[in-house]
């Protein structure tokens, strides 16, 4: 194996070293962006097995998470 395919099969090694494959590769995960979740408001309450959590923009324009 030369430099160049080593550099080129680089970003298909797995963890344990073995080649992926497309069957191995895990399902995407759903991105749904902030401001479908905000809409104009700046925080929101989201729900989980009924315990609240307080989804926020802070004065940074960061993203905070608390319960």
């Amino acid at each position: 194996m030369t430099i160049s395919d080593r550099s080129r099969n680089w970003g298909s090694i797995g963890v344990n070293g073995k080649q992926k494959t497309a069957e191995s590769e895990a399902p995407a995960i759903p991105r749904i962006d902030a401001s479908t979740l905000l809409a104009s408001a700046r925080e929101i309450i989201l729900v989980h097995k009924e315990t609240q959590y307080r989804l926020r923009i802070t004065s940074n324009d960061k993203l905070i998470l608390t319960k």
